[in-house]
């Protein structure tokens, strides 16, 4: 068992773009409210001082357009798992991703999609702000970013068992 504290940093795609209609939804761009809510949620990321040792971003363009948008507020040396197996993935699935990393691993920044990262976000959170759990629970928009603390090792990370410190939106940033 692990008294070490991880760092769990869920965030949903930002806006997608819908104005080619025959596109396949794992192809869909950003739209210009995505990149324009990207560079808040760089910003805040920068300010709030989040350092993933390990970023999982989902294969969809609009994710991985996502990770483009916010990777200049993390260190240039952050790794990056860039995967097919998190397009599509359901919350359990995510979890047991979690429950596979390297203790060496003591952050991890997850960029999915609904309802899989809210499935998670909301899963995880036990304790915490509740006001915040509350608003992720009733609306987890694309953007929505869930900031959350377990005093757990990854291999025994369950439901309940996190701390959510923060949740935002880029609306509000």
């Amino acid at each position: 068992m692990s008294n070490a504290t991880h760092g769990i940093y869920l965030l949903r795609h930002v806006k997608s773009s819908w104005d080619e209609p025959g596109l396949a939804d794992h192809d869909r761009p950003l739209a210009p409210r995505g990149r324009s809510s990207g560079k808040r949620l760089r910003r805040h990321i920068r300010a709030a001082g989040l350092v993933p040792d390990l970023v999982l971003c989902s294969s969809a363009v609009r994710a991985v357009q996502t990770w483009e948008a916010v990777r200049d507020g993390l260190p240039p040396d952050t790794r990056i798992e860039i995967s097919g197996d998190l397009y599509g993935a359901d919350a359990s699935s995510l979890l047991r991703r979690l429950n596979g990393l390297p203790e060496s691993v003591r952050s991890v920044l997850v960029i999915g999609h609904s309802p899989a990262i809210d499935g998670l976000a909301v899963g995880l959170a036990g304790t915490g702000d509740p006001t915040a759990r509350e608003r992720m629970t009733v609306k987890y928009p694309t953007g929505g970013l869930a900031l959350l603390t377990a005093e757990t090792a990854w291999a025994e990370l369950g439901w309940n068992a996190a701390a959510l410190e923060e949740f935002v939106v880029p609306r509000e940033l």
